[in-house]
């Protein structure tokens, strides 16, 4: 069991409906607990087939009737920037998959700007960081986030943190666009490395047999520039929700099912 919070820990479900299903069980319970007692919590969501699966699973859960969503705060660590109805866009999957189901109020979800609401995706990145420096705290320029989701791809990229690529290293601006993205589709915006680093928790979902050499090269500790996801890392707890086509080099000693 990990001993030191720095420390990342990894817990392992048989398959990914059991691994979506396990991580929004623990994400309603934290943030029923916290808004019972009258805390804001800021949550910031992925996108991807695994973390819209979690999503699916927590709008299908009976426990999210037992959260206060007045007290919650949603927002995303990448999107797409494309129309608001197109499918590969992230708040639309989310939006079908858990908030059209829950009664968290609209001021409290923040988007990130489509292409019918802002020129290109530069200013789409600049709308979302003035957006975060709105909630932001005394040390940083934007919300204190209590989880960030992320997904990882097999390439190790996370949200839309590419490796080997500038945006990876940008640490004086809270949002910035993407072009040319290695996945499509081509033009994203996400949040720097330094806001998902002072989140809380880090909550990495990672399902599926490609996924696996990523996943050992992040827990081995390689180069965040060249596997971003190695260098993905909460301020209190780091942790890797995977199934087991995913685990095939996950090292025994960071195996935590307790958690």
């Amino acid at each position: 069991m990990a001993q030191m919070w720095t420390e990342k820990r990894v817990v392992i479900s048989p398959d990914a409906p059991t691994l979506a299903a396990a991580v929004a069980d623990r994400l309603l319970a934290r943030l029923a607990r916290r808004s019972a007692a009258g805390k804001t919590t800021h949550i910031a969501l992925a996108g991807g087939q695994i973390g819209t699966a979690v999503l699916r699973a927590a709008g299908a859960s009976p426990r999210r009737a037992d959260v206060d969503w007045s007290h919650v705060h949603v927002w995303w660590g990448d999107e797409v920037f494309a129309a608001a109805d197109d499918p590969e866009r992230h708040e639309r999957a989310a939006r079908e998959a858990l908030l059209a189901r829950i009664d968290v109020p609209a001021a409290n979800v923040h988007a990130i700007a489509a292409s019918g609401d802002a020129p290109d995706a530069d200013a789409a990145a600049s709308a979302y960081a003035d957006e975060l420096a709105r909630f932001g705290t005394d040390e940083h320029a934007w919300p204190e986030f209590y989880v960030c989701f992320l997904g990882v791809g097999s390439d190790g990229h996370i949200a839309s943190l590419f490796p080997d690529r500038g945006e990876i290293q940008v640490t004086d601006r809270t949002a910035v666009a993407v072009r040319d993205a290695p996945k499509p589709p081509a033009v994203r915006v996400t949040m720097t490395r330094p806001v998902i680093n002072s989140a809380r928790c880090v909550w990495l979902v990672v399902s599926g047999t490609d996924k696996a050499a990523a996943l050992g090269l992040a827990l081995a500790g390689a180069s965040y520039e060249t596997v971003p996801a190695a260098g993905a890392k909460g301020r209190k707890k780091t942790v890797f929700f995977v199934d087991d086509a995913a685990a095939a080099n996950v090292p025994a000693e960071l195996i935590d099912q307790d958690f």
